[in-house]
């Protein structure tokens, strides 16, 4: 494939391209929920038989220009994400992958709370979201105490305003290569939640320090703040304390010149929690051991850490966390 070719891809795809790596046997179902602004798609992943008791239940938000196809691994592009199958199998999760809706710039994504993105989609995402929660929980067996959300990029920001606006806070969320909003639609969030935040200092799009979002090929992507501005907002809001616990990840490649840095708030993991991730050097991508990035993404967005596998990292923070319960 030429270079100009490539160039006319997707900047998410293209940002997620790697070695195609083997995908769990977990069943994917194609699914739909009609809305005001017409037909949202999505695509679930379901280990094992139906009828098995409440199962936890992970959304994956796409990055701005992607789709869940490359979520789940299915188009020509491997995503990190796709590592969810793998997990969703052992653990007997329900995983599902939302499509989001095209903005102006006619790429598909979410319309998270940056008031400065104007390619942004106007849809009601969040609605969106919670007919999928409400559905998942109905009809496909979900824990209603056991819901979680990730995302990426635009899907981070999008996780982000889910986990302030959904009627019931999710579990626990987790987001990668996403800022806060510097300019927000959004009213400020007024509710703890667990959080886990990776963010590279090498980000080449959402930079570490804060400041415009943007690239050579995207344009109208709004600001944020800092990576650690963003988790200092979650953690004031869970009251936990200033000082973290550090621990370092082991390096596993000689040749990667990324490090990667654990910052845990919160000393019980079945309780509030904040996690912070802090890849040096690292670009707007996932962690992935398993699913390595091209040379032309590395080159795009900067380098990949290959220190841990942020869907494994998301799980282990997730599974112990529940939502209170409610009255039906």
């Amino acid at each position: 494939m030429s270079f100009a070719r490539l160039v006319q891809r997707s900047f998410s795809a293209l940002i997620t391209a790697s070695v195609i790596a083997p995908v769990s046997a977990a069943v994917i179902i194609p699914g739909i929920i009609e809305r005001p602004e017409g037909t949202r798609h999505y695509l679930m992943a379901q280990a094992g038989a139906p009828g098995q008791g409440k199962r936890p239940l992970v959304i994956v938000l796409h990055g701005h220009g992607s789709s869940a196809a490359t979520t789940f691994g299915r188009d020509r592009i491997n995503d990190p994400a796709a590592f969810w199958l793998d997990i969703a199998e052992r653990e007997q999760l329900l995983v599902i992958a939302p499509d989001g809706w095209k903005g102006s710039d006619n790429k598909q994504g979410w319309n998270d709370c940056r008031a400065d993105a104007p390619t942004n989609p106007a849809t009601d995402d969040v609605g969106f979201l919670q007919a999928l929660i409400d559905k998942a929980v109905a009809e496909y067996g979900a824990d209603p105490q056991r819901v979680y959300i990730t995302g990426g990029s635009n899907g981070g920001g999008m996780t982000y305003r889910a986990a302030i606006e959904l009627r019931r806070a999710p579990a626990a969320i987790a987001v990668v290569s996403a800022l806060m909003p510097a300019k927000s639609l959004c009213a400020a969030p007024s509710r703890a939640v667990p959080v886990l935040i990776a963010h590279g200092t090498g980000d080449k799009i959402a930079p570490y320090a804060g400041g415009i979002v943007s690239h050579w090929s995207l344009k109208g992507r709004g600001s944020g703040i800092s990576a650690e501005e963003s988790v200092r907002v979650w953690r004031q809001l869970a009251g936990l304390p200033d000082t973290p616990v550090v621990s370092r990840f082991a390096h596993r490649q000689p040749s990667d010149p990324t490090a990667a840095t654990r910052y845990v708030w919160g000393a019980d993991p079945g309780k509030l929690q904040v996690v912070f991730l802090k890849i040096e050097q690292g670009g707007h991508n996932p962690p992935s051991i398993a699913r390595r990035l091209s040379w032309l993404a590395v080159a795009l967005v900067g380098e990949q850490n290959a220190d841990l596998e942020f869907a494994e990292e998301c799980w282990t923070f997730f599974k112990d966390k529940r939502s209170p319960a409610v009255a039906e």
